[in-house]
């Protein structure tokens, strides 16, 4: 619903929603000063955190911008490939070489699925939306 904020988040609301219903379904607590002072101290722990974590990302970006990937896949005498290329078998491709794990659903491929032999662009999202980096890869016949 709209106006009732999301997790960590300090918001009004009437005395009878949240005493009927957001407290006793555990989505809210009464914001009393030692919960306050609790809260601001979680917080500033998360950001340290976050921002480190956010640091790594920006390394690991450097190191990937700019670089390719070659992918071999199984093709008919005319490049078409059994199958097609996945974000799996790209993130798989960057732990092998790279040394670091990228889920698959941070990965997309620019365009439709990859059905022949060639190169193609990949955005990789390394953390959230803030990191992010486009790498090439070439798809060659095994």
């Amino acid at each position: 619903m709209p106006g009732l904020g999301h997790k960590d988040e300090l918001v009004k609301v009437k005395e009878g929603y949240g005493r009927n219903y957001l407290i006793p379904n555990g989505m809210a607590t009464l914001a009393t000063e030692s919960k306050k002072k609790i809260h601001a101290e979680n917080m500033r722990q998360r950001a340290h955190k976050e921002e480190k974590i956010r640091n790594e990302a920006k390394e690991l970006a450097k190191k990937l911008e700019g670089t390719k990937v070659k992918i071999g896949a199984k093709t008919s005498t005319t490049g078409k490939i059994f199958g097609s290329v996945t974000t799996i078998q790209i993130a798989e491709k960057i732990k092998e070489v790279y040394g670091f794990e990228v889920d698959r659903k941070n990965i997309s491929i620019k365009g439709d699925s990859i059905k022949e032999v060639g190169t193609f662009n990949a955005h990789v999202k390394l953390y959230k939306s803030e990191v992010a980096v486009d790498i090439e890869f070439e798809v060659y016949s095994e």
